[in-house]
Formats: C-alpha cells, sequence, structure tokens
C-alpha cells in the first residue's frame, strides 16, 4: 500500500488547485519502489521520502494540515460532525470569495496484495459534502464506484452513481444511511462495508502527523508503550536502545517503572560503570526528541505506512535527519514500504559536502507564498537540475525559489531603525 499523490485545494493559505506527487520520475536517483502497476507498459515506481522546503509561512505546515485534515473528515464526519454546526473546514481568507467555495481534497494510492489503484477525494462546503467520488483501476481502466454531488438532479441520475459491478455493497441502505454534512466512506465503514471499509482502515493507519513540540508528550508515552508491551512483536526493547545508542548519546539501557512509566536511562560513565540518569529531570531536550521520535517512526516501518513529520529539523539534529530518511530510503530498513513525508528549512538535507545528501532530485519539493499571500507548490525538478548539482547552494541562493526574500543586513537595519525611533 503506498500512496501515490495529494491534491488539494481552498485549504488555509493553499487557495488554488496544488498537487503533491509521490510518482518517481525519470530523474529518480534509485529511491523509487516498484509499486506494481504498470501504466503506458512502463512499471509506476513510487516515492518513499518526499522533502518539503520553503521559507517561513510559504504554507508548508497547511500542507501537511491538508493531509492530516483529510484522514480526520474519513474518521470523524459519520459520528463527530453532528455534535457541532457546520462542516469543519479552513478556506483560504484573504479572498473573501473563497469562503464560498468548495475545499478539496484527494488522493491516489494502492490497496490490496495484487496493488490496485484507487483515487478517493471530496469537496465540502461549510453545510456539507458537495461532491464525493471513488474510482478504481482493476485493470488499468477507470471504474466508478461512487460518484456523488449534492446538487446533481434526478434525471442525471440523482446524488449518487455507481457505475462499476465491481463495488457490491449494499448501495441504497447505505445512500440512505449517509447525511449530507457526512462522507459517504465514512458511513460505509461504519456499516462495515467490508470493500469501503478497507480503504477507510487505510486513513486510520496512515497520514500521522508529527508537530515539532507540541505533541512530543504524547509521543514519548508512544515510545514508553513500545517499550511496556512484551506482546509486541519486532523486538522494540532491543531496537530502541540500538537506535539510542547510536545517536551517540551514550545510552547503555532503558530502565522502565512499569507502574509510573518513569523512564531512566542507563549511561556508561569513565570509570566504566553504568549510571541511570533520570529521564525528564537530567536527560538532554535532544534525547528526548529522538526519544519521542523513535516510537512513531518504527511503527509507520512496521506497519508501512505514511508518517508526516511538520518541521523535521525542529526535531532533530540535520545528521539524525538525514539517518531517518536514509532509514525510510533503505529496502531493508524499510521492507514494508512506508512513506516519510518532512517539512524543513534545513537546506544541508540538499548538500553533499557534509551528509551526502540523501534526497533525491525528485524528491524535493518547495513552498513559496505570492504577494496575495496564496501558497505555490512545485517539484524541485521544474527547476531542471543538472545531475550532479549542488542543490543545496542552488537552494540557498535562490535559484529554486522557496527562500524569504530579504537582502543582506536588511532585517538587521530594520532593527536598528526601529530602536532609533524609539528612542528619539
Amino acid at each position: 500500500m503506498v500512496l501515490l499523490r495529494f491534491r488539494v485545494a481552498n485549504h488555509r493559505s493553499i487557495r488554488d488547485e496544488r498537487e503533491l506527487s509521490l510518482i518517481g520520475t525519470d530523474l529518480n536517483e534509485g529511491t523509487a519502489r516498484d509499486t506494481g502497476l504498470r501504466q503506458d507498459e512502463r512499471a509506476v515506481t513510487a516515492l518513499p521520502v518526499i522533502g518539503v522546503f520553503g521559507a517561513n509561512a510559504s504554507g508548508k505546515t497547511n500542507l501537511m494540515s491538508a493531509l492530516h485534515d483529510m484522514r480526520a473528515a474519513v474518521r470523524t464526519s459519520f459520528a463527530d460532525w453532528p455534535k457541532s454546526p457546520g462542516v469543519p473546514r479552513w478556506p483560504f481568507k484573504l479572498d473573501p470569495g473563497c469562503a464560498e467555495e468548495t475545499s478539496l481534497y484527494e488522493v491516489d494510492l494502492t490497496l490490496g496484495r495484487k496493488p490496485v489503484r484507487f483515487t478517493y477525494g471530496f469537496e465540502l462546503s461549510d453545510d456539507r459534502v458537495e461532491a464525493e467520488w471513488l474510482h478504481a483501476y482493476p485493470k488499468g481502466e477507470r471504474e466508478i464506484w461512487f460518484d456523488r454531488e449534492a446538487d446533481r438532479p434526478e434525471s442525471e441520475g440523482g446524488e449518487f452513481i455507481f457505475e462499476s459491478d465491481t463495488f457490491t455493497g449494499q448501495r441504497e441502505a447505505l445512500v440512505g444511511f449517509t447525511r449530507p454534512d457526512a462522507l459517504f466512506l465514512s458511513t460505509g465503514a461504519t456499516a462495515n462495508d467490508p470493500q469501503l471499509s478497507a480503504l477507510y482502515r487505510w486513513f486510520l493507519d496512515n497520514l500521522w502527523l508529527m508537530t515539532p513540540g507540541e505533541d512530543v508528550v504524547h509521543r514519548t508515552k508512544w515510545t514508553t508503550g513500545l517499550l511496556k508491551d512484551p506482546g509486541l512483536k519486532g523486538g522494540y526493547n532491543e531496537r530502541i536502545l540500538h537506535l539510542l545508542s547510536v545517536a551517540d548519546l551514550g545510552v547503555t539501557g532503558i530502565e522502565i517503572d512499569r507502574e509510573t512509566d518513569e523512564i531512566r536511562l542507563r549511561h556508561r560513565t569513565t570509570e566504566g560503570k553504568d549510571v541511570s540518569l533520570d529521564f525528564l529531570a537530567e536527560e538532554s531536550f535532544g534525547t528526548h526528541a529522538w526519544f519521542a521520535f523513535l516510537g512513531p517512526m518504527l511503527t509507520v516501518l512496521d506497519k508501512g505506512a505514511v508518517l508526516l513529520v511538520d518541521e523535521l529539523d525542529s526535531s532533530l539534529h540535520p545528521t539524525l535527519a538525514a539517518e531517518v530518511v536514509r532509514i525510510f530510503q533503505d529496502p531493508k530498513a524499510n521492507p514494508n514500504n512506508a512513506q516519510l513525508i518532512f517539512t524543513t528549512h534545513d537546506a544541508t538535507l540538499l548538500g553533499s559536502e557534509v551528509l551526502d545528501r540523501p534526497l533525491g532530485r525528485d524528491q524535493v519539493w518547495i513552498t513559496a507564498k505570492d504577494r496575495s499571500g496564496v501558497t505555490e507548490l512545485y517539484p524541485l525538478t521544474a527547476a531542471h537540475p543538472a545531475d550532479g548539482e549542488n542543490l543545496e547552494r542552488g537552494y540557498l541562493r535562490g535559484r529554486y525559489g522557496g527562500v524569504p526574500r530579504v537582502s543582506v543586513g536588511e532585517i538587521a537595519r530594520e532593527v536598528s531603525w526601529q530602536e532609533a525611533k524609539a528612542t528619539a
């Protein structure tokens, strides 16, 4: 199961339709994985990692939230949306007309042991689901499992159209259960429709979002839970200890109180003995960040899921961030085809001199905001970087866009002027 593509429009700073593709290109540098799909007699490959670069407030976080909010809509529309008035969405606010337009979310992905491509998406207004669709491509040709349009007249088929015999669900019953302010997919999964439940479970197990700072406590408990549960497969204790120690944190062991969840990490002293340090009081913020990162990362790797990380550089040192990328790139470390989508400001991940560039040219995307406050999203390959080109230097010099429009010394001059004005 892999994510191939994500499309979004009218979500926060993303006003116009934008698409993030995880499909390997002709510029791929050996990282893309075979999906089992073919198009135009060519194998379709998928990227295990995408890095999104851009200036502050350029829309990187909004792209992550769009993916996460699509997941939340699928998970909660049937049960939770009726508890509050209206449909939760966040249209572009700097253009008043966008409040009257729909917000769009769509994914392309594969499901099943014999991979089948699916396209699922929906459009929301403030009050209801305006459109929703699920298309399958079992033999490369599109089959419309369902197509929903709120205002489609009965003479044209009504709100719901089903055109494929492959979708064998109880169509009329599910349509009857579906409220105007609920997704048909969520309704079908609630009714235990086996085909819709398979796609619903993909959303449950994917698009987990890690944010800097806010969810460190939750992620620390996640890692702790893996250490505490002896019934979990995968040897998490040994794996977590190894990953802590290879990060050069001096860790030789982990102690955990199963009643209080108190963690103590053992360190080797200069005398060759081990001493235990209180995790919260005596370990560094770097240790906290790496420990909190390991639980979600290992779970995603084992499930073959999609992990979203906002501001990877805020959570990890550049060297560790590069190693995380390499873990997802490595078929042996990532045998289940898990995928990582992250945002960052760290241009060293594009360089070869220090980190031996872990990202390929087609794994880099850029966000930039125009003068109207609208986020642009485009691949670095749009700039046609040459093989062997120094991507770090090109990015920092603005060759690909996505860097602040600030001249050298401009901010310092502005601060000096404001200080002088305040004391005049």
